[in-house]
């Protein structure tokens, strides 16, 4: 095993040597040349020591996690130069030389760990700042370059830019690079999607072909989820007619099946998946829709039911009870387990409609079974009263 750490003398320069109270801000042009040589020939022990370690271990577990280890610290100590690079106390072009000197040296170091040994690397890793600056340079350029994707109308198309602007608004917001090679091979992939559409973005019915990539890419924004949803919301809206808003859904949810989204890839870690998101989303305006055209449809059939009893005069049963005090009977003899069905809604809608009072010819059921969950002190009197007087009946026999 490695018993000595080959980044010592950069970490110990670097970490200790700069330290902003023991560090003079004087430095001869000796003391530099001298540095100057140094950082180079440290450098070129740094890559033998790697190539040479790299012949000792023995299991790609081992490899893997010491190819890593040097990436992480490496990545670190570049980080570390540029904050130093940026106190007021190191401004002078000699500071500046080193600075650069030992930074551009750690990035050779970087370069020649992930090209040499590209298989062990994770995408998982952090970038350095310098590699980060360049790229964030570039890909807001290229976005830039995508905003000006014009329609023959002159116009930005609104869609587009919106997308861009939500891509970019990270890179523009972001001070410190804290962004890894996945992140930025997402960005990589989708803008390279995005410059291969066919533009003008026309407008859809359902998922424009912007909106088929960006759920290929799982492109779960939540800025852009709440615009998708939102459109779509609106579009349903148009059908006042349950089938048809019903049928419209479930033509969504046959395009959005033949999206082969790529899961592995998303815009931000930390949120669900867009696919998953918009399946879930679907599924319950699907089960609203079905159950409120369940709800219209029993309450017509009960309307029509009730229709025939009312045409039935003849076929009704007198009670000298009141319609509350009833609908209390009735929902006792449901909690209570004495009659068994399988909803209350099913016992009121199968007796009520049979009676009648003295001062009510048609009862409506939903209106008794409404009634008995607000029943008042003096109804629950009168029912306790008329179920004792039937106790006191069968004690009889």
């Amino acid at each position: 095993m490695i018993k000595i750490y080959p980044l010592e003398w950069f970490d110990s320069l670097i970490l200790n040597s700069f330290d902003t109270d023991n560090f003079s801000v004087k430095i001869s042009e000796h003391e530099l040349e001298n540095l100057s040589k140094t950082i180079v020939s440290e450098s070129k022990k740094i890559k033998i020591h790697i190539k040479d370690s790299f012949f000792e271990l023995k299991s790609k577990r081992q490899i893997r996690l010491h190819i890593r280890k040097y990436h992480t610290s490496l990545v670190f100590l570049i980080d570390r130069v540029v904050e130093i690079r940026m106190i007021e106390k190191f401004n002078s072009p000699e500071f500046f030389r080193i600075f650069d000197l030992i930074a551009s040296s750690l990035d050779d170091l970087v370069s020649f760990v992930e090209i040499r040994y590209s298989a062990f690397m994770s995408l998982d890793q952090r970038v350095s700042h310098s590699y980060f600056s360049i790229w964030k340079k570039e890909t807001l350029e290229a976005l830039k370059n995508l905003s000006n994707k014009k329609e023959n109308t002159e116009e930005i198309d609104p869609e587009l830019e919106f997308v861009v602007n939500l891509l970019a608004a990270p890179l523009q917001s972001c001070r410190k690079s804290k962004y890894t090679y996945r992140q930025i091979l997402y960005y990589r992939e989708i803008i390279s999607e995005l410059e291969k559409l066919n533009y003008p973005i026309t407008e859809s019915e359902s998922f424009s072909n912007l909106d088929l990539m960006l759920i290929r890419m799982n492109f779960n924004c939540r800025e852009y989820i709440e615009r998708l949803v939102t459109r779509i919301g609106r579009y349903l809206e148009v059908f006042g007619n349950l089938s048809e808003r019903l049928e419209n859904l479930l033509y969504f949810c046959k395009k959005l099946s033949k999206i082969n989204a790529d899961i592995r890839l998303t815009f931000n870690p930390s949120q669900q998946n867009l696919i998953s998101f918009l399946e879930y989303w679907f599924s319950s305006e699907i089960r609203y829709a079905e159950k409120k055209a369940a709800i219209l449809m029993q309450e017509q059939l009960g309307a029509t039911i009730e229709g025939e009893f009312v045409e039935k005069a003849d076929s009704k049963l007198e009670c000298v009870l009141s319609g509350d005090q009833i609908g209390l009977i009735l929902r006792a003899t449901d909690e209570a387990r004495i009659i068994k069905a399988k909803s209350m809604n099913y016992i009121f809608k199968s007796i009520v409609p049979y009676l009648s009072t003295p001062v009510k010819r048609n009862l409506s059921y939903q209106s008794v079974r409404s009634k008995s969950y607000n029943a008042e002190e003096r109804d629950k009197e009168i029912a306790i009263e008329s179920l004792e007087k039937i106790i006191r009946k069968i004690k009889t026999y």
